[in-house]
């Protein structure tokens, strides 16, 4: 497979999980999610797989995309991944209800042109 091939199965993978983690507030108020430890793990995943995603896609890619803040979603993806210190559900929420439909809009863009 080329790199341009892998980068685009990357993005896809990316939209995929980043799709889910917003299914998953859909309807959900920061209260209840606060309050939904099963929903918490479910977005603590479909965002560490966004992360785990985005590590993959080459530095030419990324660089060619700056409008993805790819560091701070890999950075996320580490948190996560290997639980350093205590999660921060609130800023998962605000992940989840801000950040991400903003990053759907872009990953859609991209694949589009691609």
């Amino acid at each position: 497979m080329k790199p341009e091939e892998r980068d685009a199965a990357y993005v896809w993978d990316m939209l995929k999980a980043a799709r889910l983690a917003r299914e998953l507030l859909e309807g959900t108020s920061r209260a209840s999610y606060l309050r939904d430890r099963m929903r918490q793990l479910a977005l603590e995943r479909a965002l560490e797989l966004v992360g785990e995603a985005a590590r993959r896609v080459s530095e030419a890619f990324q660089s060619a995309h700056p409008e993805i803040d790819w560091r701070s979603i890999v950075g996320q993806r580490n948190v996560l991944a290997h639980e350093y210190g205590v999660i921060d559900q609130e800023r998962l929420y605000r992940t989840g209800t801000e950040s991400v439909p903003r990053l759907i809009a872009i990953l859609e863009k991209i694949l589009e042109r691609l």
